[in-house]
């Protein structure tokens, strides 16, 4: 069994779907922190079967949690201070995401005006939905 030691300062970000951990890595760009970054891919897991991990020896505040709340609102995020847990963070999804998603839309504003920034609004909660602001074109998740 492979054993991955406690970091002393960080956060964890745990519970995330097997095999997505590299999207996360990089959506996070996590690769651009002067820090130690460990990937546990496909972790065994009692409530979820198989799971990924990334552990982080930075400050949490380096990343831009609303871009995980979009990803996965279900992801946990562990406040590690003297390797211990001493905080969580809830994710939620964001009202408002900026420079995250693309609208699609071929005649939406966006398209045109290529410095606009990337504006989408949380209109259903319950169904995720995501429009654009200019447009309202309904975002689609891939997954």
């Amino acid at each position: 069994m492979l054993n991955v030691g406690k970091i002393n300062e960080g956060f964890v970000l745990d519970h995330i779907p097997a095999g997505t951990c590299m999207d996360i890595y990089r959506d996070l760009k996590l690769d651009k922190l002067d820090c130690c970054v460990a990937i546990i891919k496909n972790a065994r897991s009692n409530k979820m079967g198989k799971k990924d991990i990334i552990k982080v020896e930075a400050s949490v505040d380096l990343v831009d949690l609303n871009i995980l709340g979009f990803i996965n609102h279900n992801i946990t995020v562990n406040i590690i201070k003297d390797g211990e847990i001493v905080d969580k963070k809830e994710l939620r999804l964001p009202k408002k995401i900026v420079n995250i998603i693309h609208c699609k839309n071929p005649r939406c504003i966006t398209s045109i005006e290529q410095e606009l920034k990337q504006i989408f609004i949380l209109t259903d909660e319950k169904k995720e939905i995501y429009r654009c602001k200019y447009c309202e074109e309904k975002y689609k998740r891939i997954n």
